[in-house]
């Protein structure tokens, strides 16, 4: 699987998870909670990140399921 970026994003009624690169959203959902545990797994699968956005449309939370370049001391 590829190493692309997870974004949880707002959508107009809604929210989608969408595949950094891609112009469409992998899915779409109702609630921002049901498009998370999709993104979550879908990141967790990749080795990814997963980027979850606000209503706004800014970045509230960044989890990582991949390899980090500088895992935390100790």
């Amino acid at each position: 699987m590829s190493k692309k970026n997870v974004h949880v994003v707002p959508n107009p009624g809604g929210w989608g998870v969408r595949v950094e690169g891609n112009e469409k959203n992998s899915k779409n959902f109702d609630t921002q909670k049901q498009a998370i545990e999709y993104g979550r797994e879908k990141a967790q699968n990749s080795r990814a990140e997963l980027l979850i956005h606000g209503q706004n449309g800014k970045i509230r939370e960044k989890n990582s399921y991949g390899n980090d370049q500088y895992p935390p001391k100790g």
